[in-house]
């Protein structure tokens, strides 16, 4: 396996590729299928990344020595700049991968904008694939075609400081108005840390308070939606997510930029006493400052026993219609997103398996596993995305709900004219998609 040395500093130019992208077809574009050679994968940019370098290596390893004459180039993306620089490679076949992982959210777009393979045959030949989460395979799925392989289900809940909260004598908070309360008990008495952790761009960290209040981002209009992220419901929300921003919790001008990674490596540095984080995050924090110093609960709703609602987040693995080598490709998702290598994830980084026997293994093994069984049990959520309406995926990089959090913490624009503004962005972006 190598390394590549190219870097997130071509984001910029291939963005610019971006502007026209070719029509998804039931055919491969390259139309070749080399044997052999070097296969490009990217993959994300973890907090705490080696411990996934690793297992990513082990997967490879064996690809390669099972597949004689090929081998692996992987490199590791920044999640940030993920939309820009996929969509170009999809109008750059010279240049783009052959294996990509991929955001749940994006897979109708990324399908629409023609730069995903189709392999429902090789999916419903693998024995594997049998034992797949339901919701999972729905993540990989458009219109009845299979467009990749899941690769660990994600879901987000409170990390909190035991000692701090020992020291204080607090307990982890019941309700989002006792969370709002409790961070802000803990700024005043420990200045020196944010009492929670929060970020300006934290999108799936804010949807919980949101649909907590029974609002929601968009609701079904015919085979599209229409934005009610301004409705009174979600308003209440996003009050209560902003809040949270202010010298007596997490200043403005320090946290508004904060994206989830950011809040999470906040906490594990020793810099918070609370943090939204998920699963995936684990690795990191067992890493950081605070090992041995934290415990989980589920993140909390408006009444003392609710669950907030999470995210139903993970990634999965596509081949991109571009590869030249479709078969090696596909055995090397394969190889990825197999039960070995998910089982090696989950100890590795803490990603919670995608299929139904692994996950039931690995929660009777690991205490840590809890909490976020629990979230997934109380119910999760998704975003406005399905095969009518792709359009999530230009929201989400369009810095949608960033840019309305940032306006409202900033003091530029009241929550009712940032989420007016919010709603006809999204609204926009469901009829360009239609």
């Amino acid at each position: 396996m190598k390394l590549s040395a190219r870097t997130g500093a071509l984001a910029l130019l291939l963005a610019l590729a971006t502007a026209c992208v070719p029509s998804t077809s039931d055919t491969d574009a390259s139309g070749k299928d080399g044997k052999s050679g070097t296969l490009r994968v990217w993959l994300f940019q973890e907090v705490a990344n080696k411990p996934k370098e690793e297992a990513v290596g082990r997967a490879v390893a064996a690809f390669e020595k099972a597949h004689e004459g090929a081998d692996v180039e992987i490199e590791y993306i920044p999640v940030e700049t993920r939309a820009q620089r996929i969509k170009a490679a999809f109008n750059d076949p010279a240049s783009a991968p052959d294996v990509i992982e991929y955001g749940n959210t994006d897979t109708a777009g990324y399908v629409k904008d023609g730069g995903l393979a189709d392999i429902t045959e090789e999916f419903g030949a693998w024995d594997e694939a049998r034992d797949t989460d339901p919701t999972a395979r729905g993540s990989v799925t458009v219109d009845g075609k299979i467009y990749g392989a899941p690769l660990f289900v994600g879901v987000r809940a409170l990390y909190y400081r035991t000692d701090v909260f020992e020291e204080l004598g607090l307990e982890p908070p019941t309700t989002q108005a006792g969370l709002v309360s409790t961070a802000k008990k803990i700024r005043k008495e420990k200045p020196e840390l944010y009492g929670l952790a929060v970020g300006g761009a934290y999108t799936y960290g804010a949807m919980p308070f949101i649909w907590a209040r029974g609002g929601d981002l968009a609701e079904p209009d015919g085979d599209s939606y229409k934005a009610v992220i301004d409705s009174a419901a979600a308003q209440k929300g996003i009050e209560t997510y902003t809040s949270l921003f202010g010298d007596d919790n997490c200043p403005a001008a320090k946290c508004a930029e904060m994206g989830g990674n950011d809040t999470v490596t906040a906490f594990a540095s020793g810099k918070a006493a609370m943090a939204i984080g998920g699963d995936f995050g684990h690795a990191a924090v067992e890493a950081g400052a605070v090992k041995g110093k934290y415990a989980v609960v589920p993140l909390p709703g408006v009444e003392a026993g609710e669950i907030a609602p999470a995210f139903a987040g993970g990634n999965n693995l596509g081949v991109l219609r571009s590869t030249t080598h479709r078969t090696l490709a596909v055995d090397l998702l394969k190889s990825l997103a197999g039960k070995d290598t998910q089982r090696e994830l989950f100890g590795a980084m803490g990603f919670l398996p995608t299929y139904t026997d692994v996950r039931e293994e690995v929660a009777k093994e690991e205490p840590f596993v809890e909490p976020f069984v629990k979230t997934l049990a109380a119910g999760t959520r998704f975003v406005p995305a399905s095969p009518a309406s792709p359009a999530w995926s230009a929201i989400d990089a369009g810095l949608v709900l960033p840019t309305m959090f940032q306006e409202i913490v900033s003091g530029r624009k009241d929550v009712p004219e940032a989420a007016g503004d919010a709603a006809e962005k999204m609204d926009a972006a469901f009829r360009d998609a239609s």
